[in-house]
């Protein structure tokens, strides 16, 4: 996934522009990819393989290969970015490695010839044509409609981050050396060819990006083109390079990707200091002392021994609790993907429809962009803090700042000031009647579980008023 880093682009497109091009790339879409829901999405994006198949033969495994002759596809996929595209997006604001890098593989090394400060178009297309240079273009949903409603689709189905990256590559060039990424990636060719070789990984489901030398490599365990409407996939690790064959004019292609610090060492690494924590609040023998001068020791093998009868303890605890919780992931989560795609008739930030009262029948909406935890009062500073439950959503982010990332230097724009979680606190108690809630179907405000009607009808107008839950 491309890191996150820089500061917001500075958008000037008009509403009515974006509504007229999306209902044009509606159109297209609606015969190749299904919207109805974040499975059929996914499923109309890897067909013809079923996600089972997928799932079970090919995810973190080996690369998939889909290529298609198939019109339609080839015109849809063409429609989420083109070359002509950049000259309209550069009269926009676009900087130089904050929006756009122009790269070379020379020698088997990444040579970046960036310039500084604001993107110049004619330039742009000079070390295109003359330098044989790649165009990377980060976060292009950012500006595409199209690519927005896919990636947002895409969070809701893996319940992960999904960046993007489009790379357009002129004939006989090559980007990027041999490399491997710590994302799994999926790529949709949208014009001209790409010849691609795969290779076997050095690192299986590697956690980080790094350039490999061609020596160390070997040979290919896959070669192939990619033309319009192909899609390939490879897991995190897998060794890549891409070069456009001579006598095609150029190569677009766009590269999803997803799962970056997403594995199960990185959900423990988040849940496990909570686990600790409760645990020691009920269990002595975490609160006992380490040995004196233990952390003076260089060799502490002789503690090995408690540790793993302490290890072994919690997960005992974790076994008969079966309660881990999760809270920095999901809120990195919430805090930086897409807000809904809703067209642009729909505003998600004004609640619509009657006020909730005691006798309406709820239910939740937008429930694949809210989630519940269960925290430390965050505005309790006292000693002793009372655990509260938090409702995050990302109903208010901004897609102009999505995989973006914030500016150190300028934390108090508008920017800055996005990357704020958005949501609710109530008190521990209001926990269940919110899981009845988050349960999916219909519920009379009458039947939560609270205490008295006022919390019942409390909570009811809360969500309602973050458009949470509509109101029949």
């Amino acid at each position: 996934m491309p890191k996150k880093g820089g500061r917001q682009a500075e958008m000037g497109k008009e509403m009515q522009v974006q509504c007229k091009r999306a209902k044009v790339e509606a159109a297209c879409s609606l015969a190749v990819m299904n919207f109805e829901s974040p499975d059929s999405l996914f499923g109309s994006l890897i067909s013809p393989i079923k996600p089972e198949v997928f799932f079970r033969e090919y995810w973190e495994q080996k690369p998939l290969l889909v290529q298609r002759n198939d019109p339609l596809l080839a015109a849809y996929y063409q429609s989420l970015f083109q070359l002509p595209d950049l000259k309209e997006l550069c009269s926009q604001g676009l900087y130089y490695g904050r929006d756009i890098n122009i790269c070379r593989c020379v020698n088997g090394k990444k040579k970046v010839l960036n310039k500084e400060g604001k993107v110049n178009y004619m330039q742009l297309k000079k070390d295109f044509d003359q330098k044989k240079a790649t165009i990377q273009f980060h976060q292009p949903q950012r500006f595409k409609e199209e690519l927005w409603k896919i990636q947002e689709k895409l969070e809701c189905y893996f319940g992960s981050l999904v960046g993007s990256n489009v790379y357009i590559t002129p004939q006989g060039s090559q980007g990027l050396p041999p490399h491997y990424d710590d994302v799994e990636v999926f790529i949709l060719q949208l014009e001209g060819e790409k010849h691609w070789r795969l290779y076997k990984p050095t690192v299986h489901l590697a956690r980080e990006y790094n350039v490999e030398s061609e020596d160390r490599i070997g040979k290919p365990t896959h070669e192939f083109v990619l033309k319009p409407g192909d899609l390939l996939y490879f897991p995190r690790g897998t060794i890549h390079q891409a070069d456009t064959p001579p006598g095609i004019s150029y190569s677009t292609h766009v590269t999803i990707s997803t799962y970056q610090n997403n594995s199960w060492g990185d959900f423990l690494l988040d849940a496990i200091p909570g686990l600790v924590f409760d645990t020691a609040k009920e269990d002595v023998a975490l609160r006992t002392s380490i040995p004196r001068q233990l952390l003076m020791q260089v060799d502490i093998a002789d503690s090995t021994k408690k540790l793993s009868s302490i290890l072994r303890m919690l997960a005992d605890r974790l076994e008969n609790t079966r309660e881990l919780r999760s809270s920095d992931m999901k809120k990195d989560f919430i805090m930086n993907r897409l807000p809904p795609y809703l067209g642009c008739d729909s505003d998600p930030l004004t609640p619509g429809g009657k006020l909730p009262k005691l006798d309406s029948q709820i239910r939740l909406q937008f429930r694949d962009h809210a989630i519940i935890t269960v925290e430390p009062d965050q505005e309790n500073s006292d000693e002793v803090r009372r655990e509260m439950v938090y409702v995050y959503h990302s109903l208010k982010n901004r897609r102009e700042t999505h995989m973006m990332g914030t500016d150190d230097d300028d934390t108090s724009t508008e920017e800055g000031m996005s990357q704020q979680t958005h949501g609710l606190r109530f008190p521990l108690s209001y926990f269940d009647a919110l899981k009845q809630i988050w349960s999916g179907s219909t519920v009379y405000v009458k039947e939560l579980k609270l205490t008295s009607d006022e919390e019942k009808e409390n909570l009811a107008l809360s969500l309602w008023t973050e458009c949470l839950i509509e109101v029949f």
